[in-house]
């Protein structure tokens, strides 16, 4: 059987035929072949038996700077790296973006990318004196042209984990000339997630779901989400029992999981038709999450964004998982 990985952060304002991002190969080379995925309708038709928790519902931690910037026109090409400029009150250097930006604050920022794929003319077009990019900016051609233009050109680690938040947010309010407002939002972050984590015993599992183009996987350790579920201080079924960061959705994995509560993305939920078609896929209606409809779907751009918003979605998910036991 051909291995399917992909490490996804979907953004829930796009709906176009198809528009993926796979994860680093470097993390997960063992597991094979990246796959893009086709993204599913932008409806909104959810169970009233689902807890949702939307961009509506959470908020990004943000800090007082009183930092003078070292640099006035910034295009970011990296992910959430524009969230956390802005969370660092910087909004007003910003001058481009790329899609991944999906945060309301962002409307008034042109978008310089097609897709995922760097355009060049438009980024030079703005004259910044900063862009950032990271691992997954490209095309390279793209880049190496804007830096050909004689402008500088910073690239920052990625945050594919909540331990990766604070390394990121340091190399970003360094090249901004930010590092007291970023120490200031890292230890704000940081108490945020210890007021947020409960005592539970229930065990939650991640699924990974694409019905239009028959992806069904399970999260195990290494997913993003695995995290965010420890953070909360409930048990990741797939993370105990699985061996890669996403494996296929089987009967049998589900029997041995054995999960209180379902974690999903909201795209995901509404492409197998809502918490009823949730149900009816193969093993889940045999466990406690599914006799019991005990489901979060989270928006597609939140749930491993990684940053700014993340405390506060960490804490919505706490509320939204007492919430569900109950049933």
């Amino acid at each position: 059987m051909l291995a399917l990985v992909f490490y996804i952060r979907q953004f829930g304002h796009i709906c176009q035929s198809f528009i993926w991002q796979t994860a680093p190969m470097r993390r997960w080379s063992s597991l094979g072949l990246a796959l893009a995925l086709g993204l599913t309708s932008c409806t909104n038709a959810h169970s009233a038996k689902s807890v949702t928790i939307s961009q509506n519902d959470v908020s990004a931690i943000s800090v007082s700077n009183a930092d003078s910037f070292i640099v006035s026109r910034v295009v970011v090409l990296a992910n959430g790296v524009a969230e956390i400029i802005d969370a660092l009150g910087g909004h007003s250097i910003l001058v481009g973006r790329d899609i991944s930006s999906t945060e309301k604050s962002m409307a008034d920022i042109p978008i310089v990318t097609s897709g995922h794929q760097i355009i060049s003319e438009k980024v030079v077009a703005l004259k910044p004196d900063l862009v950032i990019i990271d691992a997954s900016s490209g095309p390279k051609a793209a880049i190496d042209q804007i830096k050909s233009a004689g402008i500088r050109v910073v690239q920052t680690p990625e945050s594919w984990t909540l331990s990766d938040i604070a390394p990121k947010v340091s190399a970003v309010a360094a090249a901004i000339g930010s590092q007291n407002a970023g120490a200031q939002l890292i230890t704000a972050m940081e108490n945020s997630f210890a007021d947020s984590r409960i005592s539970t015993p229930a065990r939650v599992a991640f699924l990974y779901l694409r019905g239009t183009s028959s992806i069904y996987l399970i999260g195990g350790p290494g997913s993003g989400a695995d995290s965010i579920i420890a953070a909360i201080g409930a048990t990741d079924v797939g993370a105990q029992s699985l061996p890669h960061a996403f494996n296929t959705l089987t009967a049998e994995a589900l029997a041995k999981a054995q999960p209180d509560v379902i974690l999903v993305m909201s795209k995901g939920l509404e492409s197998v038709g809502g918490v009823k078609g949730l149900v009816k896929l193969p093993g889940v209606a045999q466990t406690p999450a599914g006799k019991n409809s005990r489901i979060i779907d989270v928006d597609d751009s939140l749930l491993l964004s990684f940053g700014p918003r993340t405390p506060s979605l960490v804490s919505a998910l706490s509320k939204a998982l007492v919430e569900v036991m109950k049933k």
